[in-house]
């Protein structure tokens, strides 16, 4: 159910077209997209204000409304707004007014805009992600085409003037006290013509091309981290910065290896005999091979810590630690000798604890 064009503007019934104007001049300047790039939610509540004034400041709109709700304004032909570039044409005397700069310069297709960002998902060992690594990979991204040098016109000739909007990309209509301003529909906002197209991007002035770009993977990263390359997403239009590019890091699991915050936890096995008497055991780090004493009655589970042999701090300085879990080994093939004694010693026990 759409929600009430009053509730929208926040007027009540009897409000007057000057406190409809006036409240409609704040929605538009709270949601306005250049104030919220990226958002949503934003575009969404600016677009629906512009839907509630539009039909508010239409004494015969309104009256339709008032009486019948939205589903009487369906006979009137008022569908609402395709997109920004509509609401901007039908309103752009009043962003002049409001942001002191009209809809069509701040909307002009040949403005400078950012490129595109892009994303690459990259898997990474565990030993990786531990001690960090410096790779190249190779990801696709529009380019400047070489053989126009961007110009998207056929080398030699040179991109033509437009004449229907004079290179300003818009043309005006005047209606009364009015403009309204829109796109070319000659040039597409670009305020230029190519008559003759460059044949390598057929006059996009671009093409999608395979590009290195050397990756530090920095040490302590996991699962879900991303990275942030700044420039190297796609061109911007008309002298606008590139866009960025976005790793996100996928690691993966390790053989007997296991991570929980910056400490790295491994079962290491040892036999029921040196659990009982004690002894020293081989263990694996990262680093290689290190001997740690096991106690006398060492119990099934007890755990081992081998300080700064963990993961590096991924925002900081310092390592985690690697934390043994001991495996005790029962076996499961004794000789009749063995269970013998096992027998004469459980009767030694007896009465102990």
């Amino acid at each position: 159910m759409k929600e009430d064009y009053y509730s929208i503007l926040g007027v009540d019934r009897n409000a007057s077209e000057e406190e409809i104007k006036r409240n409609y001049r704040k929605q538009a300047l709270r949601f306005h997209p250049d104030r919220n790039p990226g958002d949503h939610e934003a575009e969404e509540n600016f677009k629906k204000a512009a839907e509630a004034y539009e039909v508010l400041r239409d004494r015969e709109k309104r009256a339709i409304y008032d009486r019948y709700g939205h589903e009487g304004l369906n006979g009137t032909g008022f569908r609402g707004f395709s997109g920004f570039d509509d609401i901007f044409s039908s309103f752009g005397d009043i962003f002049e007014d409001v942001f002191g700069f009209s809809a069509r310069r701040t909307y002009s297709r040949t403005s400078p805009r950012s490129g595109a960002d892009l994303r690459y998902d990259m898997t990474i060992s565990f030993s990786e992600a531990v001690f960090g690594i410096s790779t190249e990979i190779e990801i696709r991204r529009l380019e400047s085409c070489d053989e126009c040098d961007g110009s998207g016109a056929a080398p030699g000739t040179e991109p033509s003037f437009c004449l229907t909007c004079r290179g300003s990309g818009q043309v005006t209509r005047s209606s009364g006290f009015f403009s309204v301003s829109s796109t070319c529909p000659n040039c597409r906002g670009a305020g230029r013509v190519i008559d003759n197209p460059c044949r390598s991007c057929r006059g996009a002035g671009k093409n999608n091309v395979l590009k290195k770009v050397q990756v530090r993977i920095p040490p302590g990263v996991e699962t879900g981290v991303r990275l942030r390359l700044r420039g190297e997403g796609e061109e911007g239009l008309y002298g606008g910065p590139r866009g960025d590019l976005y790793v996100f890091i996928n690691v993966e699991p390790h053989e007997y290896f296991h991570r929980e915050g910056n400490d790295i936890l491994c079962d290491v096995p040892v036999p029921m005999v040196m659990a009982v008497l004690g002894g020293d055991v081989e263990v694996p780090t990262m680093e290689g091979v290190e001997k740690i004493k096991i106690p006398k009655g060492t119990q099934h589970g007890r755990l081992f810590r081998l300080k700064g042999k963990g993961v590096p701090h991924l925002r900081g300085s310092g390592r985690g630690d690697q934390v043994i879990r001991v495996a005790v080994e029962i076996p499961t093939d004794l000789s009749k000798k063995e269970e013998k004694l096992l027998k004469e010693f459980a009767k030694l026990r007896e009465g102990r604890r």
